[in-house]
């Protein structure tokens, strides 16, 4: 066989397989972020109307919906730090574990923004009209953000793998 040659264990689309991982990484994570960051400024600008001096107070959940587009960032370099050619060894096996990987990253990250976008756009504008209304939708927010963090630790769990 020549050195252009793959085996049953290392098909020559294998990587195209840890390629999909890291973009699905990036790519469903970021557009959980881009909505959670959309919903919620759209909250901001129409809460900011009435109370402007709360604005930086409420910016909480565009913050945090940015940190979703991170655990996408740091699953989708850690894959594409590993890619590699077939015929240099890249398994198969490696190719699903790394799509899974940014599946579960992508996927969790996209439900998280979601989450993040609608809670923090009813929380700050029901804030601006109850401001005792704030702890209870930062607390929201944080099990929405977990949600995100959840899929970060089965990526790493599978890219660890």
């Amino acid at each position: 066989m020549s050195s252009t040659d793959t085996t049953t264990d290392n098909p020559i689309y294998g990587p195209f397989f840890g390629v999909m991982g890291a973009a699905g990484a990036i790519i469903f994570s970021a557009m959980g972020a881009a909505y959670g960051t959309a919903k919620s400024g759209t909250g901001i600008a129409s809460m900011a109307v009435m109370r402007p001096e709360m604005i930086m107070k409420c910016i909480i959940p565009v913050v945090m919906a940015g940190i979703i587009a991170i655990y996408g960032l740091v699953v989708a370099i850690l894959i594409a730090g590993d890619l590699k050619s077939a015929s240099d060894g890249y398994t198969l096996f490696d190719g699903f574990m790394h799509l899974g990987a940014g599946l579960a990253v992508g996927f969790s990250g996209l439900g998280a923004g979601f989450s993040i976008g609608i809670v923090g756009d009813a929380g700050v504008r029901g804030t601006a009209q109850q401001p005792r209304l704030f702890v209870g939708m930062i607390l929201i927010l944080i099990f929405s953000e977990v949600l995100g963090l959840y899929g970060l630790i089965v990526a790493i769990y599978l890219y660890a793998k």
